[in-house]
């Protein structure tokens, strides 16, 4: 069996991450999406396990101190960080695991983890974007020029990541990913292993 592959996976706000991962996943038993653990306090909707851990701040420096973690960064007073022990454990086990992550946490995985495959998720143009985040209508009008002015720095270092997707229809955007991770699994050092099991095969032939 091979071992599974990680997917850096990153893109803006109002970009459709959530959505093509929610797509994407519910037709794929072979893809894990990472967990993250995080110290603030969960918000009504959110399910523990299902994309974060919400653990105490001292059970999180415990874990910076025994390096356990890909990742972790500082947003308003929280820690969120990226535990590595999933991740290897789900790849050990044959499954590609995707990590959704901003471009600051991706920069840093991709020098621990240059194996990994990075994915940006951009939205067709920035006239499609502030559509996006204003027919939301949960932000007044300054908060999302602040998010687009966030978007164009995070879309500047999209020449960082292996792959881009334009998500100008969320149908497409998700065969676009789904078709990285078949490419994937087709490169040789995949196939290695059936390569072996078809040679060992043709020994058994009385030529």
């Amino acid at each position: 069996m091979s071992k599974g592959q990680l997917y850096i996976f990153s893109g803006p706000s109002g970009s459709g991450k959530d959505t093509v991962l929610k797509q994407l996943l519910s037709g794929r038993e072979d893809v894990k999406l990472s967990i993250s653990s995080i110290t603030r306090p969960m918000r009504v909707g959110e399910v523990e396990g299902e994309k974060y851990n919400f653990i105490s701040r001292e059970k999180f420096e415990q874990m910076l101190k025994n390096d356990e973690l890909l990742e972790h960064n500082v947003y308003v007073g929280n820690y969120y960080g990226t535990p590595k022990k999933p991740v290897e454990q789900w790849c050990e086990q044959g499954y590609d695991v995707i990590l959704e992550i901003d471009v600051n946490g991706a920069l840093k995985v991709m020098e621990k983890r240059p194996d990994a495959i990075s994915v940006f998720i951009m939205p067709p143009s920035m006239s499609v974007l502030h559509q996006r985040l204003s027919g939301r209508g949960t932000e007044d009008e300054e908060t999302v020029k602040s998010r687009l002015k966030i978007a164009v720095e995070e879309i500047s270092k999209a020449v960082n990541y292996d792959y881009i997707i334009v998500n100008d229809t969320v149908e497409q955007a998700v065969k676009d990913f789904d078709a990285i991770i078949r490419a994937n699994a087709l490169l040789k050092d995949k196939m290695e292993n059936l390569i072996y099991e078809v040679e060992q095969d043709a020994e058994s032939f009385n030529w």
